[in-house]
Parts: C-alpha cells; sequence; structure tokens
C-alpha cells in the first residue's frame, strides 16, 4: 500500500469518527424534550459521556499498556456498536511516529488483503502488546515496582498505586508479596508477621495491612483530639482562678 493511500485510509476513518460524534450530539439534541420526561436507559449512556482523547502511541515500550487500557475504555464507551474491523481502524489513528509507523502501515496492508484477521479488538491488542512491549515492558514495570514505598501515604492510596506497578510486571505469588511487605511502613509489616495466623495470600496482605493503618490513623486523631480537649479544660481553669 502505498505512503499516500495509508493517510487517505486514515483520514477517511477520522472523518468517519467525526461524523459519528456529531450525530449523537444530533440525536441528544432532537431527543433533549423527550428527554425531560423520563430518564435515559443505561444501555446508552455510555454514548453520551464525555471521554478525553487518547494520546498518540508511538511505539514506546513503557506505554503499550496505558495506550490499550485507553482503547479499551473509549471503545468501550463510544464505539462498542461499531464493528471490530472499525474499533481497529480508528485505533491505528493513533499510532504514529518512530518504528509505529512502520508497523501500522504493514499491519493496515495485512488487514486489506486478507493476510491477517482478527475476530476481536482483544485479539489485535494481543498483537500489539506483542510488537512494543514484550520483555522490555515487563522490565520497565517491574522497575517501577521496585522503586515503590508507602513513606507517608495511607495503605489505601499505597495498595492501589502498588497494584497498578505490579500490573505487567512479571511479579506474582510469593514473590509479589515479598515485594509489598518490603514496601510497606516497617511498623504494620512487624504487627502483620508476628500475628498469630499472618496473611497467607496477597489479598490478604493488602486487606489486613489496609485496616491496620487505618485504625492505627483513627487513633492518632482521637488521641489528638483527647490531647486538645485536655488542653483546652486546663486554660479554662487557669482563667477561672481568682
Amino acid at each position: 500500500m502505498s505512503q499516500l493511500n495509508l493517510h487517505e485510509i486514515i483520514r477517511q476513518q477520522q472523518e468517519q469518527l467525526a461524523a459519528m460524534q456529531a450525530q449523537i450530539q444530533a440525536l441528544l439534541a432532537a431527543q433533549g424534550g423527550a428527554g425531560a420526561g423520563g430518564a435515559g436507559t443505561g444501555s446508552n449512556a455510555g454514548s453520551h459521556m464525555e471521554v478525553a482523547k487518547l494520546a498518540i502511541f508511538n511505539g514506546e515500550a513503557g506505554r503499550v499498556g496505558g495506550f490499550i487500557m485507553a482503547c479499551r475504555l473509549y471503545i468501550k464507551m463510544k464505539l462498542r456498536g461499531n464493528t471490530v474491523e472499525e474499533q481497529i481502524q480508528w485505533a491505528l489513528t493513533y499510532v504514529q511516529g518512530g518504528s509505529a509507523d512502520v508497523w501500522k502501515e504493514n499491519m493496515m496492508d495485512e488487514l486489506e488483503s486478507g493476510e491477517t484477521e482478527y475476530e476481536t479488538v482483544e485479539d489485535f491488542f494481543t498483537s500489539l502488546r506483542k510488537e512494543f512491549g514484550g520483555g522490555e515492558e515487563e522490565s520497565v514495570k517491574a522497575a517501577e515496582l521496585r522503586k515503590l514505598e508507602q513513606g507517608g501515604k495511607t495503605m489505601e492510596e499505597f495498595v492501589q498505586e502498588f497494584k497498578r506497578a505490579a500490573r505487567g510486571s512479571g511479579y506474582e505469588g510469593r514473590p509479589l508479596i515479598e515485594e509489598f511487605k518490603r514496601e510497606m511502613n516497617g511498623g504494620i509489616r512487624r504487627k502483620l508477621m508476628e500475628a498469630e495466623n499472618p496473611p497467607a495470600s496477597i489479598e490478604q496482605w493488602y486487606r489486613r495491612a489496609t485496616a491496620l493503618d487505618r485504625n492505627w490513623r483513627e487513633s492518632r486523631r482521637e488521641e489528638e483530639r483527647l490531647r486538645k480537649r485536655e488542653v483546652g479544660g486546663k486554660q479554662e481553669q487557669r482563667q477561672s482562678l481568682p
């Protein structure tokens, strides 16, 4: 396929997407009066929601996971009724720059010739991840995971950050638990390890560490309230002395 034809296909897909969005807006405007008399249904609520525009993916290994996640969200909210071919062509419009341009051109050639076919858009995402992710993405995620530490964050915040970094890092089972233990604050770690029945799975570590941290913080707040009340009472006593 020539570069001119490739750009023409991409331009057409972008125009189709813009036309679809315009149709959605027109339908919403037309239904405005009827909508005042009744609530919308859950089945089409997603198409009426604003979704942020995707960032361009240039083939950088550390970004492939985030790009795929953003594509999934947009397709779920805006393109669920489109064909698999249309969903894939839409995703390809955001694959630009660097080695990604060559891969995209080859992919579009293969799709047009029938050499490559995907039954679902998830099959396409698997190919995308294999091409640009591979072991390099896993190494990047593993390095990110190893750099984490709880510090001053609440356990709820730290657990969410840890889960995000662990996804796609290659860590699982006992190694994942050991990494979580290493990165949490020492006080909570010691209490859980010295408990009569220590956590056995990573989910148990998440849940029990969060509960301990929450109780400790609530206890600190209660002590602070009592201290202020005690100080206030002493000041009132001094003021009442003759």
